[in-house]
């Protein structure tokens, strides 16, 4: 199983777009306190629609809480500053996989990656041109990749709608 998990994260929005994409993918979501915003924020409900009765959501108090209650193995954390892109890791091990994400403005603390550097994991991008890419975007880009190379497992492959445009 794989898991999403948001450190600290501040921008409603985001976190919302990833709770949906959490539902999708059958992937629980863990929020690592303080969060920028309620639970309650109209934005954050907006972003997830009504999906957020399909997410398993986890909270906790602090980073030391979270790591305290996993399997650190199959930590990775997702930075810009990683020697290694995320698409070179296997995710076919029919191990759990937690994908730790850092807050929009500032990542993920910089201590913490130094002592962690060989799970640290980078999306290839111009650096020239963009800063960082959208914490939502870049949640579902190393979500699928994980998801591809274990086959998709309990994902519809293909869905027929009783409207199908494609079918008619």
């Amino acid at each position: 199983m794989n898991h999403i998990v948001l450190f600290e994260p501040q921008i409603p929005a985001n976190t919302g777009n990833i709770a949906r994409t959490c539902a999708a993918t059958n992937t629980p979501l863990h929020l690592i306190e303080p969060l920028g915003f309620s639970t309650d924020d109209k934005h954050l409900k907006r972003a997830g629609l009504d999906y957020w009765q399909d997410v398993e959501i986890h909270y906790y108090k602090n980073l030391e809480e979270f790591l305290s209650k996993i399997s650190s193995s199959n930590l990775h954390l997702i930075t810009k500053f990683a020697n290694k892109t995320y698409s070179e890791e296997n995710y076919a091990d029919n191990e759990e996989h937690y994908f730790l994400f850092g807050k929009e403005t500032t990542g993920l603390p910089e201590e913490f990656m130094r002592e962690n550097e060989e799970k640290c994991l980078r999306l290839p991008m111009n650096d020239e041109h963009v800063r960082s890419l959208n914490l939502s975007n870049t949640a579902a880009i190393v979500i699928y990749e994980a998801l591809r190379q274990q086959n998709f497992p309990n994902l519809e492959l293909t869905h027929h709608y009783e409207n199908d445009k494609i079918d008619k």
